[in-house]
């Protein structure tokens, strides 16, 4: 998937454990997890605007493009 999920860099810049932050936005570690492994399909604008909120940055800060090789 050409979307890539930078939640892992942003956890080791706050020092937050993925529990610390599943906690404090409201979603189970679960369903971070796959958000944060890049297995999401997608994610919801109030979850996002949640983990900025917390992490202190902005969505661009969690999240990527990547061309795929075959895209052009």
């Amino acid at each position: 998937m050409p979307i890539a999920v930078d939640i892992d860099v942003m956890l080791a810049k706050r020092k937050m454990s993925v529990g610390e932050l599943a906690d404090r936005v409201g979603i189970t570690p679960a369903n971070l997890a796959v958000l944060k492994n890049g297995r999401a399909k997608a994610v919801r604008f109030t979850t996002l605007a949640a983990l900025c909120q917390v992490l202190e940055c902005q969505p661009g800060d969690l999240l990527r493009w990547e061309a795929d090789a075959g895209d052009g």
